[in-house]
């Protein structure tokens, strides 16, 4: 009978999954660290043997644990956001940096576990073209379009096709994409901040895989930002030994009581995040001015 197949977006916890007894995977380099309280787990799969291994593909992910990312009001927001902005900034290649910005907010904003895409992007600060009508009064600032393509059963269009058509008129030099996730546990359901260098493909957490949206596919480096928001019924049964797990049941997910607040603070510290590493020298405070 065919094994279960757990499903997680999340790199971290593929390679948990990978290693079963062994302290490391060929091929896929790891490092656990902590800052400011907020644990950080950055992981770069190295070769195809290593992409084979933990079913991920070659490049740098950075996974970010914040306990107070939906507290909005908190102390510890400060330090989260500053966290984040800080590994968005390293993950984003150095002769990219002074283009302009395309920021998708990916996902359907009317189904809440998969608002985090377009609630960050409502808080990620609009400039290309401020930048490009009044130079000298903006020009600490980075120049960033934003967009929310929506989903394809929505606007009948794939959102790989949206973000390519948009990448061949306004020509960025790099493409962030903001998306909910698919974790295994529990525990990091909006409490953890993936940021890769891989680009993502939409929907693939729960099993309805759309187009990539890669650098491959874009022709430009992609930046993919992810919430997990979900995680799939099957998972969590599995873990309980819950019966045969190859019986269980199909097309379900679960995903916290509170997620209608838990989304909307999660989007905020996301496009705050983005916002500070994108415009130097920018602090919480503006960004309060600016996106209000």
């Amino acid at each position: 009978m065919p094994e279960y197949t757990v499903r997680t977006d999340l790199a971290v916890e593929a390679r948990e999954l990978s290693l079963g007894g062994a302290e490391e995977i060929e091929g896929v380099s790891y490092n656990r660290t902590e800052v400011n309280g907020n644990i950080i787990h950055f992981m770069e799969v190295l070769d195809d043997g290593g992409a084979k291994q933990i079913g991920k593909p070659r490049g740098k992910y950075c996974t970010i644990e914040i306990d107070s990312l939906t507290e909005r009001h908190s102390d510890g927001f400060e330090g989260a956001v500053n966290a984040l902005s800080s590994e968005i900034s390293k993950i984003i290649p150095l002769d990219r940096r002074d283009g302009c910005v395309l920021v998708v907010g990916l996902g359907n904003r009317d189904i809440t576990p998969d608002a985090i895409g377009p609630l960050a992007a409502e808080n990620t600060l609009v400039t290309r073209h401020l930048k490009e009508h009044l130079p000298e009064d903006f020009a600490a600032f980075a120049p960033v379009a934003v967009i929310c393509p929506g989903v394809l059963g929505t606007s009948g269009i794939e959102s790989a096709s949206y973000i390519k058509s948009l990448c061949d008129n306004v020509a960025p030099s790099i493409v962030i994409v903001v998306d909910a996730l698919a974790a295994r546990s529990l525990d990091r359901l909006c409490r953890t901040v993936q940021i890769t260098d891989t680009g993502i493909t939409p929907g693939s957490g729960v099993g309805n895989n759309r187009c990539e949206i890669t650098a491959e596919t874009l022709g430009v480096p992609v930046v993919a930002v992810g919430v997990p928001t979900v995680v799939d019924i099957g998972t969590i049964l599995a873990d309980l030994n819950a019966g045969d797990a190859n019986q269980l049941p199909k097309n379900m997910i679960v995903t916290p009581r509170n997620i209608d607040t838990e989304v909307v603070s999660a989007g905020r510290l996301v496009g705050y995040a983005v916002n500070l590493a994108l415009h130097k020298g920018l602090t919480i405070e503006d960004v309060d001015l600016l996106v209000g």
